[in-house]
């Protein structure tokens, strides 16, 4: 598995992307419905440590950090941008705890489904 991260631009990324997850989120930008979209990560209240990781296909909004990484435009709103700032999106294919991991150092603690987390105390 190849895990090489991808180097954000002079432009710091919020999040940055594997070289997996980049390939993964490249594939399913060719999806009819998700033509023009980009990759939207965020976190909102919820999930069994208080706030939950969620990814989606959205259009840019003027208030977005975007990055480009490894020709995938990644949006990240900014109430989000605070806890995920330095944090890498993973893709894994395997049959078991295969799809999208985010490993998060802002986490203080996180799930043991890996979709939430609890965030560090400012």
């Amino acid at each position: 598995m190849n895990t090489e991260i991808a180097t954000a631009p002079a432009t710091e990324a919020a999040v940055r992307l594997t070289e997996n997850a980049a390939g993964e989120v490249k594939s399913l930008l060719e999806k009819p419905e998700n033509a023009g979209k980009h990759l939207r990560v965020y976190v909102e209240q919820g999930g069994c440590s208080g706030m939950q990781y969620s990814m989606i296909f959205d259009e840019r909004r003027p208030d977005d950090a975007v990055g480009e990484l490894q020709g995938v435009l990644v949006l990240v709103d900014a109430f989000s941008a605070q806890y995920l700032r330095g944090a890498v999106v993973d893709f894994s294919d395997s049959l078991t705890a295969g799809g999208f991991k985010i490993s998060n150092p802002n986490a203080a603690q996180s799930c043991g489904c890996g979709k939430s987390f609890t965030a560090q105390a400012s």
